[in-house]
């Protein structure tokens, strides 16, 4: 792993050996073999690169973080064995999909003692302490999509505000083609990495680095995340910002 405060553009690299006995990677690792995760999921584990989504988020022990949109859960479910007892994880459930995805949260929240379920507008969320990290998935680009009727810098900026001084916002969603900006958010379900980048700098967070752990140079970027003959295997990139102390 390779980390820079100042770089202004620092790639991290895939973790190497999840033998690591530094206690972040450590806690990764026991993470990653925790029993309640479920076979489906773990199944998915050598396209979808946890252990580097993890290392990104920067999370630790004691910390405190959001999982912005969880659905099923299959990131969220690694956060609470990894901040522990003297740690918290909020499920956070917009409004927009509350209906189906409650549930979900709900199961989390069973599952985990140090796990709550919230629900809100991405706008307007609130959570009942300052936040060390806040994770979102692949979902980025849905909220830029008409229907949501989501104001994303309005969300942008409440998580600035919802985060400690320090803290960080962790965002992993698919690659549009250079230029594309939204404009397939609806479509192809993708965002272009430099149009996220921008509308989230906007909001007052510093560019603090990006994982190459999930890119896919062979992805044209033309189809649907969806289409069977890419789906799981697009081209994606995570970007991590960082509120100013």
């Amino acid at each position: 792993i390779i980390a820079s405060d100042t770089a202004e553009r620092t790639i991290i690299a895939p973790a190497t050996s999840p033998s690591v006995q530094a206690t972040p990677e450590t806690r990764y690792a026991d993470a990653l073999s925790d029993s309640r995760r479920l076979p489906e999921e773990v199944a998915r584990d050598p396209l979808r690169k946890p252990a580097d989504m993890l290392a990104m988020m920067n999370l630790r022990a004691g910390h405190v973080t959001a999982a912005t949109r969880p659905e099923e859960g299959f990131f969220t479910r690694l956060f609470p064995p990894v901040v522990g007892a003297g740690g918290h994880v909020y499920a956070f459930v917009p409004n927009q999909t509350a209906g189906r995805e409650n549930a979900f949260a709900d199961t989390l929240a069973s599952t985990y003692s140090n796990t709550s379920r919230v629900t809100g507008q991405l706008e307007t969320m609130t959570f009942d302490q300052p936040l060390d990290v806040v994770f979102m998935g692949e979902e980025y680009h849905d909220f830029t999509i008409p229907r949501f009727n989501v104001d994303v810098a309005a969300m942008n900026r409440r998580v600035f505000e919802v985060l400690k001084p320090g803290g960080l916002y962790v965002i992993l969603d698919h690659q549009a083609a250079p230029g594309a900006g939204i404009s397939v958010s609806g479509t192809l379900h993708r965002s272009e990495a430099a149009e996220l980048r921008r509308q989230v700098e906007a909001a007052g967070f510093i560019f603090d680095g990006e994982s190459s752990a999930v890119r896919v140079p062979s992805d044209a970027h033309t189809l649907s995340v969806f289409d069977a003959s890419i789906r799981g295997k697009t081209d994606r990139f995570v970007y991590r910002f960082r509120k100013p102390l």
